[in-house]
C-alpha cells in the first residue's frame, strides 16, 4: 500500500532515530488500521480531481486526518506538525525535501466530506472493535 521513503533526518542518521512514545504508538495504529477497507468507502465521496487542483492522494489525507484527531489538533496544527516531527511525516509517508504536506484546507475539506457522508463513526466504531479484538496485543 504505502510505500515509505527515508527521510533526510533517517538516512543521514542510518535509520538510528530513538524511538519515542508517538513514533511506537504509530506504528502501532498504522498495522491496526484497515487502510484498504477506509479507502474504499471513502472513495465513492472523495474529490476526483475533475477540476482544479489535482487531489491528494487518499490514503495520505485519511492519514493526516487521523493524526489530527489521534493529537486533538486543528487543521493549522496537523500541518505544522506534520512539518516539526519526524514520526507524523513518517506516517504521512511524505518526503519533506520532494514532496508538500496537505495544507490545513484540504484537509478541512476532507474532514467535512467525512462528516456530511457519516463516515467518522463508522470508521472509528470498526476500529475501536479491531483494537479491542485483533490488535490488544499492539497496545
Amino acid at each position: 500500500m504505502l510505500i515509505r521513503k527515508l527521510s533526510i533526518l533517517e538516512a543521514l542518521r542510518g535509520k538510528q532515530i530513538p524511538k519515542t512514545k508517538r513514533r511506537s504508538f504509530l506504528e502501532k495504529m498504522d498495522a491496526c488500521v484497515p487502510w484498504q477497507e477506509w479507502i474504499d468507502v471513502i472513495r465513492p465521496y472523495y474529490y476526483a480531481g475533475e477540476r482544479g487542483r489535482p487531489p491528494v492522494a487518499l490514503e495520505t489525507i485519511l492519514r493526516m486526518y487521523l493524526l489530527q484527531v489521534w493529537f486533538n489538533l486543528s487543521d493549522e496544527g496537523v500541518e505544522e506538525e506534520v512539518y516539526e516531527s519526524a514520526s507524523m511525516s513518517w506516517f504521512l509517508g511524505t518526503d519533506l525535501v520532494s514532496e508538500r504536506v496537505p495544507d490545513a484546507t484540504t484537509l478541512l475539506k476532507f474532514r467535512h466530506l467525512l462528516e456530511k457522508n457519516n463516515l467518522c463513526e463508522t470508521m472509528f466504531q470498526y476500529l475501536n472493535k479491531l483494537l479491542v479484538s485483533s490488535c490488544k496485543n499492539f497496545l
